[in-house]
């Protein structure tokens, strides 16, 4: 949840260093905006970010996914996990 919306919901995450990573249909793709932010781990590759957007609010980079993940982490390949004060609950 981010400023009182659900912006991902799903009983079928996957976690990774502790970081909650959502199927990439339990995201409610109308609150996500594509980021030019990218990162790289050394054992999962090259990330990508969203920005979140709700009620006319904006938290850059506040999601990120890894596309082409490295061979470690085909696992979460298009999953999404939050931070930047994005609230999981279980």
């Amino acid at each position: 949840m981010w400023e009182g919306a659900v912006v991902a919901e799903s009983k079928q995450t996957i976690e990774v260093e502790g970081n909650q990573y959502f199927p990439p249909d339990a995201v409610k793709r109308e609150y996500f905006k594509p980021s030019s932010h990218h990162t790289t781990c050394p054992w999962k590759g090259l990330a990508s970010y969203y920005d979140l957007e709700v009620n006319g609010k904006q938290n850059a980079n506040a999601a990120w996914y890894y596309p082409e993940p490295k061979q470690a982490a085909q696992q979460i390949k298009g999953y999404v996990a939050f931070w930047k004060g994005v609230k999981i609950e279980k």
